[in-house]
């Protein structure tokens, strides 16, 4: 109910909808009110409760798709005291399912990975094959030109913007809170507004107006 209450609350007050790819291929004409609605891991509720309502508003979102999503549980990658579980139970898509996102025309799939590792832990070569390998199979599953990137757990150092260019995205989305005005935007370290579903539409707007949770937060 509150992802519905908030779409349409986009929808109502002038917002347009874009994947992230079109944002970025798009930027130089980008209406005021512009926003990219995104999606890390590959959670099933995706096609199950999401992509009944952006068709019902006319949205749009991406997906960042981990590879070998089903059976993992990588919360321990970031920190050990992570290792809740939850991730392992939780539904993943099934092939089928993002077919059916794709087939909609609501979403953009997009890499997040083979194995969602910690980039703090790898070499440049593990990274730079867990950035090609990843976009290389999702586009022959899928039969789609992978074009973003989300940084897994938004963990990166310095130099991975660069990997992420040179294994062929146009693109990639961090962790870090804010809004990215296109007059100074970086296609390789956009920030993303952390959306939660336990706060109300007033909390909602302020996010999306201001990019954080309250007037000093």
């Amino acid at each position: 109910a509150q992802c519905e209450s908030q779409i349409k609350w986009l929808k109502d007050n002038g917002w347009s909808f874009y994947t992230v790819a079109e944002l970025l291929e798009q930027r130089d004409q980008l209406p005021p009110k512009s926003v990219a609605i995104t999606f890390d891991d590959g959670y099933a509720d995706n096609a199950v409760q999401a992509l009944p309502i952006l068709k019902k508003y006319g949205g749009k979102g991406t997906v960042f798709l981990v590879v070998d999503r089903h059976q993992a549980e990588w919360s321990t990658h970031k920190k050990k005291k992570h290792n809740s579980g939850e991730l392992k139970t939780e539904p993943k898509l099934t092939d089928v399912q993002v077919m059916e996102l794709l087939d909609s025309g609501c979403f953009e799939l997009a890499s997040h990975t083979m194995t969602h590792p910690n980039f703090a832990a790898l070499d440049e070569d593990a990274k730079f094959k867990e950035l090609a390998q990843s976009k290389n199979m999702l586009e022959a599953r899928f039969g789609v030109e992978i074009k973003t990137f989300a940084y897994p757990f938004g963990i990166l150092k310095d130099s991975d913007p660069d990997l992420v260019r040179k294994a062929g995205y146009v693109g990639a989305v961090t962790t870090c809170a804010g809004i990215s005005p296109k007059e100074t935007l970086d296609p390789y370290m956009l920030k993303r507004i952390k959306i939660s579903g336990k706060e109300n539409l007033l909390a909602f707007k302020t996010r999306i107006r201001t990019g954080r949770r309250g007037a000093n937060k």
